[in-house]
């Protein structure tokens, strides 16, 4: 019974848990980009966006060939 209750929570838990993307890194976010889920797209955006000017020569060029992956 204990195992079904400890189940349960961890199903709703679980379910309303969102991404924290700001605890992740600018490598992990490039990786990421065309496998979000639509409902955390938005978060997920936002945080690109604000990392953007912050981001080397190379990350930004991974951005830009990732995104164009995307838009095909």
């Amino acid at each position: 019974m204990k195992k079904v209750i400890f189940g349960l929570m961890f199903i709703v838990v679980s379910l309303f848990a969102k991404v924290n993307y700001s605890e992740m890194s600018t490598e992990e976010l490039l990786a990421m980009i065309g496998y979000v889920k639509p409902v955390n797209q938005k978060s997920f955006n936002k945080e690109l966006q604000l990392r953007y000017p912050r981001m080397s020569q190379n990350e930004k060029s991974v951005y830009v060939k990732n995104m164009k992956k995307l838009k095909k």
